[in-house]
């Protein structure tokens, strides 16, 4: 499978970001000093925790669905989730009058699934692994003619998450590396769909934990990839990478790395006591990368994408006063 079909094209994010126009928020780009100095460059933290819903997500969720015609919103849709794609999702059938039914992990935070549902989607929260629910997701698809939102893979969800570096890149030009958190590949698709066009020469490097390095083992043995369901702070980022996904991470990503729990736990924390951002864990592995010299940057600026910021706030609490996670 070629990069040119798998991955949006720059004019499709354009299209896409023109669409979304006041729908959904241009996220801040800010700089920060003490990060910079650590790694010996410019750090540019792009603050998606603070976009509707908490993450990134929206933006394809909403541009997926804006694509769907009359008959399949009327059949409605169904997403798996690790919890923030179920809240684009959720989002974006509300405003959109969709019914929408999102399957979660019975181990996805509170704070998730309560969001998700107070957005009047109907969530299923009965299989045990991420894996799982999108099994019972696909199978829910086939019973019932509801379209499936996938979280990482479709051209038009990963133009709508190209949005984010479509921003990065008008606001500061002259950004030379981006580092993007790592799931299944939707962020890194999108983001490498419109900088490999639009800005070649910037380096697109992922991060992901320890603990859901499923893309870094992929992209190793160059085949699709089954990890344990383990317990991390990433859960965003949990899951498998089947051979779309797979070629989504190696079209897009120059390079990717792991962080392990601890890392990103201190990435929470200082996140917070510097920039005063509420981050969950999958959306600080990026931060952690560079704090902890996992990512040596070649070339400045070097722009962070932080997405998301659904944790639950017990647990954020504990990570901030300094708790082990």
């Amino acid at each position: 499978m070629t990069r040119a079909s798998i991955l949006p094209t720059a004019d499709e994010v354009r299209a896409a970001a023109a669409l979304l126009s006041g729908r959904v928020r241009e996220t801040p780009l800010i700089a920060s000093p003490e990060l910079s100095a650590r790694a010996g460059g410019e750090v540019l933290l792009k603050l998606e925790c603070l976009q509707d819903g908490g993450s990134f997500k929206v933006r394809g969720a909403l541009h997926a669905m804006l694509a769907l015609d009359d008959a399949a919103r009327a059949r409605g849709v169904v997403a798996s989730s690790a919890g923030n794609h179920g809240i684009g999702i959720a989002m974006a059938a509300e405003r959109l009058g969709v019914p929408a039914t999102v399957f979660i992990p019975a181990s996805a935070p509170a704070v998730k699934r309560e969001t998700i549902a107070a957005r009047g989607a109907t969530v299923v929260a009965t299989e045990p692994t991420y894996d799982d629910a999108e099994r019972a997701a696909r199978a829910f698809a086939r019973e019932t003619g509801a379209t499936f939102v996938s979280p990482c893979t479709g051209r038009t969800l990963l133009a709508g998450a190209g949005t984010v570096a479509l921003e990065v890149m008008t606001a500061r030009p002259d950004v030379a590396t981006l580092l993007v958190c790592v799931g299944g590949g939707g962020l890194a698709g999108g983001v490498g769909g419109y900088l490999h066009e639009a800005a070649p020469t910037v380096r697109i490097v992922g991060a992901q934990s320890v603990r859901t390095n499923a893309m870094s083992l992929a992209l190793a043995s160059g085949q699709a990839t089954e990890i344990p369901d383990l317990p991390t702070l990433a859960d965003g980022l949990a899951g498998l990478v089947d051979e779309e996904m797979l070629a989504q991470g190696q079209a897009a990503l120059d390079g990717i790395v792991t962080v392990a729990e601890a890392e990103i736990a201190e990435a929470i924390r200082w996140l917070q006591q510097t920039h005063g951002v509420r981050v969950e864990g999958s959306g600080a592995v990026g931060v952690a990368a560079l704090r902890n010299g996992r990512v040596r940057p070649s070339a400045f600026p070097v722009a962070v994408i932080v997405s998301g910021a659904n944790i639950d706030a017990a647990r954020w609490a504990a990570i901030v006063a300094g708790d082990t996670p």
